[in-house]
């Protein structure tokens, strides 16, 4: 049962990863004007980065308890969440205040951001920030690809390194 809500968990957050990123961004981009369009996407990103946040701390709880339990199928995705978790500290907790306050001082001097002194300041935030989603991404791709699945789970016996239990279940 928990390894079912393990992968429910994963899915829904790469899931929700990979829809923001590659759909409903560029849509809301294409059909609005870029400070309407920049408003809801914040807004999207945000919510983002709380299930981020949510589904990383969840997903550890779990990975841990199953690593020392001796199951070592999650060792290795415990550390592709624990960067996911790190990528959204980063990119959201970390660079989007930043980004706010160019935005906000944009708009304290009664300037559009794109035509303000702060604009490049901005796009240079703006990169970094999608370069961290981008790597985030990956590593939920690399997550899914790597979730264990119902076959035989791999038991670290006493005394014994995870990395020989992988090698035995595999044979």
């Amino acid at each position: 049962m928990a390894h079912r809500f393990f992968r429910l968990v994963s899915m829904v957050w790469v899931g929700s990863l990979l829809t923001l990123g590659l759909i409903a961004a560029p849509v809301l981009f294409s059909m609005l004007d870029r400070t309407s369009a920049g408003s809801v996407a914040a807004q999207l990103f945000r919510i983002e980065a709380i299930i981020g946040v949510v589904s990383a701390l969840i997903l550890i709880l779990i990975g841990n308890r199953f690593v020392k339990s001796g199951v070592a199928d999650y060792k290795r995705v415990r550390w592709i969440v624990a960067v996911m978790l790190l990528c959204v500290l980063i990119g959201y907790f970390g660079l989007q205040p930043f980004m706010n306050s160019l935005r906000m001082a944009a708009q304290e001097a009664g300037m559009d951001l794109a035509n303000s002194p702060y604009a490049k300041q901005f796009g240079m935030l703006h990169g970094v920030s999608s370069a961290i989603y981008l790597i985030e991404c990956l590593f939920g791709l690399a997550l899914v690809w790597r979730l264990p699945g119902t076959g035989p789970v791999a038991i670290v016996p006493k005394n014994k390194s995870a990395k020989m239990a992988a090698k035995r279940a595999r044979s």
